[in-house]
């Protein structure tokens, strides 16, 4: 666990440090390690990236990145799974994808562990909404439900098995209910 320095750090500051794993984040003047991941979390997050890149990468119209550290809005986190609009990947000189984000997701997962602050989450998913992201999901492989966060609207809670959740419209091929994403959980 890294602790944090006695006196606030800036945000240049925190970039600076070395990466910890689990990875931690810069929010409001305060360095917050993430949990480590566990297994429901791990197994969630590599289905809905590969599934997501299955659509995206393909057609070239969107790319999903795992654990992907995006830097905005006076903020450094990093999303459990972090989906870009093709043209908003940024790249390096050589045209390879770029190792710093300093921008927003177009759509943000999280998925939460039981450790974890919904609250911590959740205020995560709002900053990426507020500059820009086109949606939210925050999943609870707990209780086996998705708060759905659309920009500019309440939050929809979806835990009937038919239910599908909703995708933005940038990766409308992606279909997926709610039964089906904690059927990934299943061996």
């Amino acid at each position: 666990m890294v602790k944090s320095p006695t006196k606030p750090l800036t945000l240049e500051e925190f970039l600076k440090l070395p990466e910890t794993k689990p990875s931690s984040e810069y929010i409001n003047g305060q360095i917050i390690q993430k949990p480590m991941p566990q297994g429901k979390h791990s197994k969630l997050q590599g289905k809905l990236v590969t599934g997501i890149n299955e659509v995206g990468e393909n057609r070239k119209i969107a790319l999903a990145f795992p654990e992907l550290r995006c830097t905005f809005g006076g903020r450094s986190i990093v999303p459990d799974v972090a989906v870009f609009a093709w043209e908003r990947i940024p790249i390096d000189e050589h045209g390879d994808v770029a190792n710093v984000f300093k921008t927003y997701p177009d759509w943000t997962i999280e998925i939460l562990l039981p450790e974890q602050s919904q609250t911590k989450v959740t205020g995560n998913i709002l900053h990426c909404l507020k500059y820009g992201s086109r949606l939210g999901w925050l999943i609870d492989p707990g209780d086996r439900s998705v708060l759905v966060y659309p920009p500019k609207q309440q939050p929809e809670l979806l835990q009937e098995e038919q239910e599908i959740l909703p995708v933005p419209d940038l990766v409308s091929g992606f279909q997926l209910t709610v039964g089906q994403l904690f059927g990934w959980l299943k061996l």
